[in-house]
């Protein structure tokens, strides 16, 4: 059992930038694989980004691949989501998830493969 812990988010302005982070408590986060998603009031949660467990092999969002980078700390079961050249369309709110399972590189963007979520930190960007 993992509880997910995020925070960073906030207003910002088109252009800037956010470091988002997930905190893990329970089992060390080095145990899961870790992702990010995002979520809009009525659409269906979105895949941002992914690492694996030791951080050596990452995976993005096509549509936001330039823009984001992700990395771990396991030393402080932390997760850190790097959002660059904001803009109006990354309003929203994000999450940080994490599953034990064994996934493939097609996989990773699923989120009915991550086993914990967290509760969400919002993200508004102005323009």
């Amino acid at each position: 059992q993992v509880q997910l812990v995020e925070s960073g988010g906030g207003l910002a302005q088109a252009g800037g930038s956010l470091r988002l982070s997930c905190v893990a408590s329970g089992r060390t986060s080095s145990s899961y694989t870790m992702g990010w998603f995002r979520q809009a009031p009525g659409k269906e949660r979105e895949f941002v980004a992914a690492i694996s467990r030791s951080g050596l092999s990452t995976y993005y969002a096509d549509s936001m691949k330039d823009r984001i980078t992700i990395s771990r700390d396991n030393a402080k079961n932390t997760v850190y989501l790097r959002l660059n050249s904001l803009k109006a369309e990354d309003t929203t709110v994000y999450y940080c998830a994490a599953t034990s399972k064994p996934l493939t590189a097609q996989a990773m963007g699923v989120p009915g493969l991550y086993d914990y979520w967290g509760q969400g930190t919002q993200v508004t960007v102005s323009s």
